[in-house]
């Protein structure tokens, strides 16, 4: 198996990154592959935005994973930056692999290269899995997060 490639996802990869958002019990709540125009128009506002880096992992020409890595500027903690990770997904045949550990390890060695002081992710109550796997990688259950649908 060769090692994945991390890069910025393109256009094409937009099929392949919303299947695997859709590909769990929440996200096929929620999700809608037969339809991407929405997902096209939100690369779009994505790919302008140079704090956003929607990132997939590419195993033999193959996309198996995908994550969103926001900095977010502001004033509390002496004005630092600050990135936000979601989206996280790994194909699930890459399950195991070792992929999610390089994946988020990419993303806070790019929050470091930024300059970001913080990294902050949420992961939603009922994924207990990801909790420990984000508490593995040195990330504390510090805050409590709230939601607000429109």
């Amino acid at each position: 198996m060769s090692d994945p490639e991390i890069r910025r996802a393109a256009p094409d990869d937009i099929p392949a990154i919303v299947a695997m958002l859709a590909d769990d019990p929440l996200g096929a709540q929620r999700e809608s592959p037969d339809d991407l125009t929405p997902y096209t128009a939100a690369f779009q506002r994505l790919a302008s935005d140079p704090n956003q880096h929607l990132m997939v992992a590419v195993r033999d020409g193959r996309v198996v994973g995908t994550l969103q890595l926001t900095i977010v500027p502001g004033l509390s903690r002496r004005g630092a930056l600050r990135s936000v990770i979601e989206g996280v997904r790994v194909h699930r045949d890459e399950r195991g692999s070792g992929l999610g550990t390089r994946f988020i390890e990419w993303a806070v060695d790019e929050s470091r290269r930024q300059g970001c002081q913080l990294v902050q992710l949420t992961s939603d109550a009922s994924r207990t899995d990801a909790h420990r796997f984000y508490e593995r990688l040195g990330f504390t259950a510090s805050h409590l997060g709230f939601k607000l649908q429109l």
